[in-house]
């Protein structure tokens, strides 16, 4: 089995894979030890070593079911790269916390590294990001934090999710940022039009890509019949699967997006590591852009 190698996220980020494991649902998966051991360790040997987690994931109990592998496996924790999220909290009358909010204060951002180093068994985080735009962040407060982090050895590099152009930019002016984690997908296009993927090819980092396939929207004939029928014609001519050539589609832009694939399934594992040896071509490409947005390219 071929695996694939790792890639700089930005000219002093991190090395990842080129796509990532996302853990958002694991609560839901159902898996014992040896299911979930199995399902790491496949996404390993294919290549895929960045696990994409979030401190409120599960409702606060993803990186903890995770760290269950990697607690018995302390030895692993070098083939692996892990990014996790912090700022979001959601309503919870046991915390105090009576309406959701964003929470970027050193305080949180802090608290919430501890806890999710001690949830997932680690020293380090190899990326941290805030979670979403926070109106009331202070971004001093934000850098300075940042800086005691890495400091301490508690995280390497930081970056941004769901941050617009604008809001990205504010934060970098104060601190080194290496990725902006947003939405991307046939079925979500924005990026490519409202600035974007073109903030990150001129600041040189690459964007992380959340839901890829749309939460499996993409291969639903109900959701856009003529995309679905687009994308099994060409895994057809490929020899793929449709996954393969959805993630591969969002691979071919130059920004080198990460993808962050979630699922229970090994073959979705497999997918993804296919569509990293896929090069779709210019027409292609934009057969798909065009089915998607169900017009021609003006």
């Amino acid at each position: 089995m071929s695996t694939l190698g790792l890639q700089r996220l930005a000219a002093d980020g991190p090395l990842l894979s080129p796509v990532a494991a996302g853990v958002w649902r694991l609560h839901e998966w159902g898996f014992d030890d040896a299911a979930l051991a199995a399902w790491v360790e496949h996404a390993i040997a294919l290549g895929i070593t960045t696990f994409d987690h979030a401190d409120l994931y599960g409702g606060f109990r993803c990186e903890a079911l995770f760290g269950r592998w990697l607690k018995a496996n302390p030895s692993r924790r070098d083939a692996i790269q892990l990014v996790s999220k912090c700022g979001i909290k959601p309503p919870d009358a046991a915390r105090g916390w009576r309406v959701k909010h964003y929470d970027s204060s050193a305080e949180h951002i802090t608290a919430s590294v501890h806890a999710s180093l001690q949830q997932l068994g680690s020293d380090y985080l190899d990326l941290l990001l805030i979670h979403r735009p926070d109106p009331l962040l202070e971004p001093d407060e934000v850098a300075e934090t940042f800086a005691r982090l890495r400091d301490a050895g508690k995280v390497r590099h930081f970056g941004v999710s769901n941050f617009s152009p604008s809001q990205y930019a504010l934060l970098a002016s104060r601190t080194t940022l290496v990725t902006n984690q947003i939405e991307a997908s046939l079925l979500h296009t924005a990026p490519l039009f409202d600035g974007s993927f073109d903030q990150c090819l001129q600041l040189g980092i690459r964007p992380m890509l959340w839901s890829p396939l749309a939460g499996g929207r993409l291969f639903d004939a109900a959701a856009n019949p003529a995309l679905a029928a687009a994308l099994n014609l060409l895994a057809g001519e490929l020899g793929v699967g449709t996954a393969a050539v959805a993630l591969a589609w969002l691979l071919r832009h130059p920004c080198r997006p990460l993808p962050i694939v979630g699922s229970r399934k090994l073959a979705a594992l497999d997918d993804a590591a296919a569509a990293c040896r896929l090069q779709l071509t210019r027409q292609q490409w934009f057969t798909l852009l065009q089915v998607a947005q169900g017009h021609e390219v003006a």
